[in-house]
């Protein structure tokens, strides 16, 4: 039986440096190291208005300053037709809409209601289509928050069926406040799946409530085939310093795939020391149990090597 496959995309040059002031130059490294442990697809920035997001002001200069090897897909957010053309003049192979499920969240987010999203988004589907940029769209908040019950399939419904209207099949399920427990994963990814095949559904839990990687699990039980994951498990919101809003770690999430049998393609070790310089760029506040336990030892050269690292252990009577 050929091993389960899973495709990694990495956010954390946007989600993770969005609310700092970070040179331009270890964003490029960022990326680059994404690129060179094996990560498929990178969520390079957003082409935002930089005034409300000053963070990511050069994605731009990003863009026109990284490699572009074969098989690698280099992605962004977008909020309007405008971002839409600066992310098709910068070459990028996907952008994503950012719509949000939520009402309040919506207008706080993006300054319109989510009517007035659809008809920018069906307006830069026009746009999109004569270009050679992907466009798909954000699911903000699918699973709840940033106040209030969590959602299901019923809450999200109406928006998914104008979706599927304008013909834009290509989503991110985003639990942006981490609400989403494993039942509801499963719940909300079948439902989309049924609506426009799993290959065109993404997921993106941020662990702000430490349901991360139980979530990647139940994904994995309901055969998803591309996850939002981010490097160190960073990730703020320049409009709400301090929230919880990091991603699922990506080196913590690689390691249990690799022990349950799922293949991503991805260079664990090379991961782990892009996480580490990582945390050092942002100043030594990021997540991630493994690059600070050491990987589980897989085969006995890695036994070996965490022995030399660690020393003999012995208990000690207390």
């Amino acid at each position: 039986m050929a091993m389960p496959r899973l495709r990694i995309r990495d956010v954390s040059p946007r989600l993770g440096l969005q609310a700092h002031i970070v040179e331009t130059q270890h964003k490029i490294e960022l990326v680059e190291r994404l690129i060179a442990a094996g990560v498929p697809a990178v969520e390079v920035s957003s082409f935002v208005n930089p005034k409300l997001v000053p963070g990511l002001a050069d994605a731009e200069a990003v863009f026109a300053n990284v490699s572009r090897p074969p098989g690698v897909s280099l992605e962004c957010c977008v909020g309007n037709l405008t971002g839409l053309k600066r992310a098709i003049d910068s070459g990028a192979h996907a952008a994503w809409f950012l719509l949000a499920a939520d009402e309040e969240f919506s207008r706080a987010n993006i300054g319109r209601s989510i009517d007035e999203s659809l008809a920018e988004l069906a307006r830069m589907r026009e746009a999109a289509a004569r270009s050679g940029t992907r466009l798909g769209t954000y699911l903000i908040a699918a699973f709840g928050g940033p106040v209030g019950l969590a959602r299901g399939p019923d809450d999200i419904q109406s928006v998914a069926r104008r979706l599927l209207e304008m013909e834009v099949r290509d989503w991110i399920l985003a639990d942006s406040c981490g609400y989403a427990a494993p039942p509801q994963i499963r719940d909300m990814v079948r439902f989309a799946a049924g609506l426009v095949g799993l290959e065109h559904v993404t997921v993106q839990v941020h662990d702000s409530r430490g349901m991360g990687l139980a979530d990647i699990a139940a994904l994995v039980d309901v055969g998803i085939t591309n996850v939002d994951l981010s490097l160190a498990g960073s990730g703020a919101h320049p409009a709400a310093p301090g929230a919880a809003a990091g991603g699922v770690c990506t080196e913590d999430a690689v390691q249990m795939l690799e022990l349950m049998g799922v293949a991503t393609g991805v260079d664990l070790q090379a991961l782990l020391d892009a996480a580490n310089w990582l945390d050092g760029v942002l100043g030594g506040r990021e997540k991630g149990f493994t690059r600070r336990i050491g990987r589980v030892p897989t085969n006995a050269l890695q036994s070996e090597q965490a022995r030399a690292l660690r020393g003999p252990f012995s208990w000690t009577a207390r």
